[in-house]
């Protein structure tokens, strides 16, 4: 059983910094393609940033210049500091893992997600 675990999100102020943190735990052979993703009732979930485990990035344009996400592959950890916040940057913000284990194989595994409000 895999488990993604998210921690960091809350409120903050225009302006301000967070940093989100996703642990990968169980029966992990191999992980690949992590990232952040994030999403607003009633819209689509979107990419916010993407690092592969050769440490490749690929951020959403909205984010770039602010975002930066980064991976412990010691610790299969991925993170996402997050500065220069914006009110639009408000919504839940979910970890996603492309992970293989021994028994499922290949396959994306999700957090429970983390709520970010950016509000003065």
């Amino acid at each position: 059983q895999v488990q993604l675990v998210e921690s960091g999100g809350g409120l903050v102020q225009p302006g301000g910094s967070l940093r989100l943190s996703c642990a990968a735990s169980g029966s992990i052979f191999s992980i690949n393609t992590m990232g952040w993703y994030r999403q607003a009732p009633g819209k689509e979930r979107e990419l916010v940033a993407a690092i592969t485990s050769g440490g490749s990035t690929n951020y959403a344009d909205s984010v770039k210049g602010r975002f930066t996400i980064s991976r412990d592959n010691a610790k299969n950890t991925v993170y996402l500091q997050m500065n220069t916040l914006k009110p639009e940057d408000t919504d839940v913000y979910y970890c996603n893992a492309d992970i293989a284990t021994m028994l499922h194989g290949r396959r994306d595994y999700w957090g429970q997600g983390t709520q970010v409000t950016v509000s003065s």
